[in-house]
């Protein structure tokens, strides 16, 4: 019941999310045309991750996705509140991610270690949140998790 609450809050929040608060332009590419990139490479691996859950590319949010295939993290209820707690010892800083992580931590405080090990991960991990990924598409991906230290 709680997992069906957190996703009915984020349906309902991410509309406005990408209208009012991500100001970033749309990548404007499909998951089709990401797998035809080098096969060691980020967009190889999100165009992968996108096919492999049947997920379309969220307009203005594709960073998300990234993030995802960059931190090898899963798309359950769990594994999404885990890797904004990721991104927060990574240093980002945003009302939806602390709005997730109050929610995540009042609906699972049976999880909080498991919280505490991402954030301990995104801590050790270089500042790398807020990179461009549309211009690393092409990099391999194992270099881009190795230089920004990402486990």
């Amino acid at each position: 019941m709680r997992d069906l609450i957190i996703e009915k809050m984020y349906e309902w929040s991410k509309k406005p999310y990408q209208k009012f608060f991500k100001k970033n332009e749309p990548w404007n590419i499909t998951p089709k045309e990401l797998i035809l990139y080098p096969q060691d490479s980020l967009g190889f691996h999100m165009g992968c991750f996108l096919l492999k859950y049947n997920f379309e590319i969220q307009p203005k949010l594709e960073d998300h996705d990234v993030i995802h295939v960059l931190t090898n993290t899963g798309v359950s209820v769990i594994e999404e509140i885990g890797m904004q707690y990721f991104l927060w010892g990574n240093g980002k800083k945003s009302a939806y991610l602390y709005m997730v992580i109050f929610i995540g931590s009042l609906f699972y405080p049976n999880r909080y270690t498991t919280f505490l090990d991402y954030f301990k991960r995104g801590k050790s991990a270089h500042q790398f949140h807020d990179l461009e990924f549309n211009k690393m598409l092409h990099l391999p991906i194992q270099t881009i998790q190795t230089t920004f230290n990402i486990k």
